[in-house]
């Protein structure tokens, strides 16, 4: 559904829209036209009482501005463009938290990605709508919370049954750690499966960080075996626990993101390959990221009916804005090294 800012304040004025605006109810997206400055302007009489019945932040649908030149912006203050749960528009040169170029072309694709998973893509909006204020431990439990009760759900349940699990393979441990001095190198061992988080790589991680944590002289490198950084979460083992109650306790139990976060001052990430959701959002919390130029990153958890479960709504937005946050898990499409660069995701290419 696209909407003129007037139309959009007229509909707002009605304290059932949250039943007209509603991914439940068949509105997983929700575009809003910004051509200009009066209807920047506009934007902000959404978050007054007296205009609107119904704040737009609140709505249970993913909110996207279409911003043909973020100038409009100017003088309208902030808070416009927090309403927004992705910001696009075609001028090339705009910063954060905008998302540039072919404007069609991204809208198309988010909404694709949210028709076919509307309440994963929804709530991914509403965890970030929320990662602006909670600190990092608050925002991981936000997210694990988010992440446990999708899995109960019908879309992931769908994507499960296309994908039938394979056992995981027995072999040598997941993660290795070596102390040279006061330099912690932790690398990912698992380069016959890309280096897909489990469980077991979970817990090595978990246990080489919290060497860190408790050492404040060491520093931590961290690096992946082979051809890939890692490639995510191991889809053979999502949906494997019996009780995902039980499973939000113990990610909240055995917490790498949280470990790392701790020590983020002390740690640099070295990417490269495919790096995709905990491969990110992982190296994300370390204070310092360099990536190699064939470096590929992206959020795909979407589309398997999920969010992002490693910390990825934590760690990304810190660095890149929710907004961009928002786009490449809403999109499912990738960014290279050298957009990464641009927004701030990683600190060097080389």
């Amino acid at each position: 559904m696209t909407l003129g800012v007037r139309d959009l304040l007229d509909a707002l004025g009605d304290p059932k829209a949250a039943e007209t605006f509603s991914a439940a109810l068949g509105v997983p997206v929700l575009a809003v036209e910004v051509p200009d400055g009066a209807s920047a302007a506009g934007l902000a009489a959404i978050v007054d009482p007296s205009r609107s019945a119904v704040d737009l932040r609140a709505l249970p649908t993913v909110v996207v501005l279409l911003v043909p030149d973020p100038a409009v912006f100017d003088g309208a203050g902030h808070v416009p463009l927090l309403l927004g749960d992705v910001l696009l528009t075609d001028d090339g040169s705009a910063a954060r938290p905008y998302v540039t170029g072919d404007v069609a072309g991204r809208l198309s694709a988010l909404t694709a990605v949210a028709e076919r998973n509307p309440v994963a893509a929804t709530s991914l909006a509403l965890l970030l709508r929320g990662s602006e204020g909670p600190d990092v431990p608050a925002g991981l439990v936000a997210e694990s919370a988010t992440y446990s009760t999708l899995q109960s759900g019908a879309e992931f349940a769908s994507w499960r049954a296309s994908r039938p699990a394979q056992p995981p393979e027995r072999g040598p441990e997941r993660v290795r750690i070596e102390r040279d001095g006061d330099i912690l190198h932790v690398t990912l061992a698992r380069p016959q499966r890309r280096n897909a988080l489990d469980a077991p790589m979970r817990d090595a991680l978990a246990e080489a960080f919290a060497l860190a944590v408790a050492d404040r002289d060491l520093t931590i490198e961290l690096r992946g075996d082979g051809p890939d950084f890692c490639a995510g979460g191991d889809l053979d083992e999502f949906g494997s626990r019996p009780d995902p109650a039980r499973a939000h306790l113990t990610r909240l139990t055995r917490s790498p993101a949280r470990l790392l976060h701790t020590a983020s001052a002390r740690a640099t990430a070295h990417l490269h390959g495919a790096c995709l959701g905990a491969g990110i959002e992982l190296p994300a919390f370390a204070g310092r990221v360099v990536a190699a130029p064939d470096t590929s990153i992206g959020l795909p958890e979407v589309g398997l009916g999920l969010v992002p479960g490693a910390g990825g709504t934590v760690s990304l937005p810190r660095r890149i804005g929710r907004q961009r946050t928002a786009w490449l898990g809403l999109s499912g499409q990738r960014l290279d090294a050298a957009t990464a660069l641009s927004w701030g995701l990683v600190d060097e290419v080389s």
